[in-house]
């Protein structure tokens, strides 16, 4: 890991230089706040939905046509990237914006939720991770100061610290483990990242137990990061439950700077959690989804293979003013599904990734002129069924 290692301390800059956010409205009625947050490759505007491209490319889509959806910032995953293609060659072609062709802001994960989700082919420690590619089988070590290595070299905007994820059910015992494991290795990794022009932000762990939330939390409050990640819902606990660490999180974070629910992008948890005071989000919903046929609509979730839409000559939905309504019926879009053709995945892709990306702008909107509480009731309403 050594050999990515590079120095990028700029004379006389700092991270200030290149990263800022401001809130510039905030709901009268629940914590939810709309707010602009600059960095090297563009203003991102929040609350923000995140395009997950995990390799380097969001599933189906071309960088050109995201920007045609009005995406500012995309997810990739460095776990991913180090292992395939290597950081090597990503260097080579001038960071990992210039290697997949997208000129606006990046966010890469550490890779610490892949790297756990190994189970049996890991060995954690305190001083970092050895584990086996699941790709070919071989062993590497990572370190909290080589994934800063390998994300700095990655060039992206905005770096997540590496951390220790847990699942849902877990012992109180082994949630304080990995909770204090987190905090020893942001601390970790804020000494060792030395891009200014790279905002790090730390991840809060502690699984649905409120005291190891406080703990990590003042932790890294303590640290200073300039946006903090919030790490380990969604991933089977109790809805309540999800939200209730939101609460708490709302009283400990800073409301100055930026906060990332990581992973969650069902539309009602989305707005759910805007309500709470988060800012930006990222899941893999609105893609994986859509390559299985099933969209996101003003109704609710819709099966483009059901057999009742073979003659349904409507939009996906009839009020979306998206490429794909404007051009394309249900019955269409079920054919191309049913013949197997890549263009089936790629319109729906290209339908869900618009809405979420207007359902962040609609939050916006709502913010601003205080009817955000509207917004909120109807995604109950139309969502809340998929969600118990």
């Amino acid at each position: 890991m050594e050999k990515f290692h590079k120095t990028f301390r700029m004379v006389g800059l700092d991270m200030k230089d290149f990263f800022n956010y401001e809130v510039i409205a905030e709901c009268p009625h629940t914590r939810a706040r709309v707010a602009r947050m600059s960095t090297p490759h563009g203003i991102i505007e929040t609350p923000c939905f995140m395009p997950v491209g995990t390799q380097a490319t969001v599933k189906a889509m071309a960088p050109f046509e995201l920007e045609m959806l009005g995406a500012r910032i995309i997810l990739s995953n460095a776990y991913h990237l180090y292992l395939r293609p290597g950081v090597d060659i990503i260097e080579k072609a001038g960071g990992l914006h210039g290697f997949m062709g997208w000129d606006r802001a990046i966010l890469t994960d550490s890779g610490g939720f892949q790297v756990f989700s190994l189970a049996s082919l890991r060995n954690v420690s305190d001083d970092g991770v050895e584990f086996q590619s699941h790709l070919d089988g071989s062993r590497h070590f990572l370190t909290p100061a080589s994934v800063m290595a390998v994300e700095e070299s990655l060039g992206s905007d905005i770096a997540m610290c590496f951390d220790e994820c847990t699942s849902y059910p877990i012992s109180e015992e082994d949630a304080r483990r990995a909770t204090l494991r987190t905090i020893r290795w942001a601390m970790l990794c804020k000494q060792s990242h030395s891009r200014p022009d790279q905002a790090l932000f730390g991840i809060i762990q502690g699984s649905v137990f409120p005291e190891l939330r406080r703990l990590c939390g003042e932790a890294l409050v303590d640290m200073d990061f300039p946006g903090y990640g919030i790490g380990g819902l969604a991933v089977g606990e109790p809805k309540r439950m999800m939200y209730d660490v939101l609460e708490l999180m709302d009283q400990l974070l800073p409301r100055s700077k930026p906060r990332y629910l990581m992973g969650v992008g069902h539309p009602l948890d989305m707005v759910e959690a805007i309500a709470l005071g988060v800012d930006m989000f990222d899941c893999v919903l609105p893609t994986r989804n859509a390559r299985n046929g099933s969209v996101l609509t003003s109704r609710g979730m819709l099966n483009v293979r059901r057999q009742e839409l073979k003659d349904d000559l409507s939009p996906l939905d009839p009020k979306c003013n998206c490429y794909v309504c404007k051009n394309f019926s249900r019955a269409y879009i079920r054919h191309l599904h049913k013949a197997g053709e890549i263009l089936a995945s790629r319109l729906c892709t290209w339908h869900n990734l618009h809405f979420m990306l207007e359902l962040a702008r609609e939050a916006r909107r709502t913010i601003m002129d205080g009817s955000f509480p509207q917004l909120l009731e109807y995604c109950r309403k139309v969502f809340g069924d998929e969600t118990d």
